[in-house]
């Protein structure tokens, strides 16, 4: 799903082929905690809508904030720049903990994933776990290794339009799960 997390790889991208297995690796930094919490604690009971409120406010803000980040720096290109892999992997970090849609999916239709991964005990669990997370670590290395073999033949306004997209999706995302947050807070308050 293109997203922020789809988002960040490009950017990185751009600058180290390998962004997309860092920020794979940084995603599943935040994703394996995430799935094995739910298999062994949140499955077993409803997530009250104050916590869906709250990471849909909390996470909603910070994509905006990443949104306008990197917007204010879309212009600060360094031609000997080159992307740390620490870069990357945080960036998977933090987009990944910073998008509440990837939270409340897991929160709800991926805890149902889960509870039926949970049938075949935790070996079977594991199995879901893992070819879940090899599935997304295909797909970013794939991507991030296309853009940064095609990215020289982007002209500046094709990179220019790459970027306010990037921007667009996170400063779309985190209005759209702000704004959704705050009217489920409003509603179940009246």
């Amino acid at each position: 799903m293109p997203g922020p997390l789809f988002a960040v790889t490009i950017e990185k991208a751009t600058k180290r082929k390998t962004a997309g297995v860092l920020i794979a690796l940084g995603h599943g930094i935040v994703e394996f905690p995430l799935m094995f919490i739910i298999y062994f604690v949140l499955s077993e009971f409803e997530v009250p809508w104050t916590v869906q409120a709250a990471v849909g406010l909390v996470g909603g803000l910070l994509m905006i904030y990443l949104g306008i980040q990197t917007f204010r720096n879309r212009n600060k290109t360094d031609e000997n720049y080159k992307a740390s892999r620490q870069d990357s992997l945080l960036a998977g970090i933090r987009t990944t903990a910073a998008n509440p849609a990837f939270i409340l999916w897991w929160l709800t239709i991926g805890t149902a994933l889960i509870l039926n991964a949970k049938l075949f005990g935790l070996a079977g669990f594991s199995v879901f776990a893992g070819v879940h997370w090899v599935c997304d670590f295909v797909w970013y290395t794939v991507v991030a290794f296309v853009i940064f073999k095609s990215h020289r033949f982007w002209t500046a306004r094709i990179h220019q339009g790459i970027t306010f997209f990037c921007v667009a999706v996170f400063v779309g995302f985190g209005a759209f799960f702000f704004s959704s947050a705050l009217w489920q807070t409003i509603t179940a308050l009246i």
